[in-house]
């Protein structure tokens, strides 16, 4: 590891496997941006990147996948300033390291999935910047961009191949395997980590054809595993809606059939909260007659920390008409809504959550099972989706604009997430915690 001053950037070069890369220090830490793991064509399985020689510049963000804006997240997560320009050319990841790494620290190494129900997200917003986690923990911390909604999740399996993103986070973790030593990681201690839709996708990297011991570690965030199943017959009116689409269709044509291929979901009850997602039976998933024996086979050979927020579904109560229209009911009102916020949070997470946590165990894993119930006093979101954000990435400036977090305390922010920072760390470092414990207001867990 070479550092060049210059009177703008201090850049700091690597030389992992793949070719030089030039990252740059950024005060408590130093970060590699924009690096390509793979590359792809339009509706095509991603490809090893050519080794290069001359130094790849990583001094700018991961380009997002091109997606739909959506005010709703806007206005709970807070605007998309700060994330580049929307690019298919998007297989990307971007690493941060603590100031001071070495070649040879062999640090934890934990690389991010984002979620976004699979048509949102980028690897590189600034309300999941790793910095805190980094700097207080000193951990690797690898974030990955992949392709969502049409260009990534949903196919026939011939024409247009179904599963291209899960596909694009295999190669990032191969990249990872390959690479993170010269960025001073240690590669056999890697901890997969996303939240929703990037939990999900991480728990059915699990049990990928060809995952070849890609991490050691996962921890899964508010995963909807009460989505996944029975999807086929809506994947298949989805692709129907969808339309031919081609190598020639322009960017816009495929956003134009995403929103079809969603509107054909909505027929189908909750699953349709997610349309897009991951199909069984394609490569490189089993089929859904499998999963459960799958997920038992590599119990053994990774530690899970799974689980979900108290009140999920509250984050999503301000968009449905009907929840709405119950809490003006004079008297009854919130007792209903909560009852019905309870009732959702438990289909789409809870007990999925649960039974994947003890087949874990029972198959002969390490699993723990945490609630996380921190929230903002006042705040109606509550204990809702996202929460658990805020607590371990990004910081005051990037979440100033979200509502899930209007009117925190941010000392208390700031004190409760270093305190939850620590655990994830302390999970990713050895797969270990207490039997059972608690960070009292902010999350309890057990063993399975």
């Amino acid at each position: 590891m070479n550092k060049d001053s210059s009177p703008t950037l201090t850049t700091v070069q690597f030389d992992p496997p793949c070719g030089p890369v030039r990252g740059y220090a950024d005060g408590s830490v130093i970060r590699a941006t924009g690096i390509p793991y793979a590359h792809a064509e339009r509706f095509a399985a991603p490809l090893p990147m050519p080794e290069w020689d001359e130094p790849f510049e990583a001094t700018r963000a991961s380009t997002p996948c091109p997606q739909w804006p959506s005010a709703f997240l806007e206005r709970m997560l807070g605007d998309a300033e700060g994330v580049a320009a929307p690019d298919e050319d998007c297989l990307q990841l971007s690493i941060t390291m603590p100031a001071d790494v070495g070649v040879g620290d062999a640090l934890p190494v934990m690389v991010w999935i984002h979620g976004g129900s699979y048509v949102w997200g980028a690897g590189d917003a600034p309300i999941t910047d790793p910095r805190n986690l980094v700097t207080e923990q000193r951990v690797i911390v690898v974030s990955v961009t992949y392709r969502v909604g049409l260009f990534g999740f949903l196919g026939d399996g011939s024409s247009r191949p179904a599963n291209l993103g899960l596909l694009d986070q295999h190669a990032a973790f191969r990249w990872v395997r390959r690479n993170i030593a010269a960025f001073g990681g240690e590669p056999t201690n890697v901890t997969a980590f996303g939240q929703s839709a990037g939990a999900d996708a991480i728990a059915h990297l699990m049990i990928a054809s060809g995952r070849e011991r890609l991490f050691e570690r996962a921890i899964l965030q508010s995963p909807p595993l009460g989505l996944a199943l029975n999807r086929r017959r809506m994947s298949a009116a989805m692709t129907l809606a969808a339309g031919t689409l081609g190598r020639d269709s322009s960017v816009q044509d495929i956003l134009d059939a995403e929103r079809r291929a969603a509107a054909a979901a909505a027929r189908y009850g909750l699953k349709s909260a997610m349309p897009f997602g991951t199909q069984y039976g394609i490569a490189p998933l089993p089929a859904e007659t499998e999963i459960d024996a799958a997920w038992f086979r590599v119990a053994p050979d990774i530690d899970v920390l799974i689980g979900n927020t108290a009140d999920e579904s509250e984050f999503f109560a301000g968009e449905i008409p009907i929840v709405n229209r119950l809490r003006g009911l004079p008297l009854v009102g919130q007792r209903v809504t909560r009852r019905v916020s309870s009732a959702v949070t438990a289909a789409v997470y809870g007990r999925a959550i649960d039974r994947f946590a003890r087949r874990h165990a029972q198959a002969g894993g390490r699993a723990f099972r945490y609630t996380l119930s921190w929230k903002v006093p006042g705040n109606p979101v509550g204990s809702g989706h996202t929460i658990d954000l805020p607590l371990l990435l990004g910081n005051r400036t990037s979440w100033a604009k979200a509502a899930i977090v209007a009117g925190a305390d941010w000392d208390r922010v700031e004190r409760d997430g270093a305190r939850l920072r620590a655990l994830w760390a302390r999970f990713a470092r050895t797969g270990q915690l207490d039997s059972e414990g608690e960070i009292p207001d902010v999350i309890a867990w057990s063993r399975a």
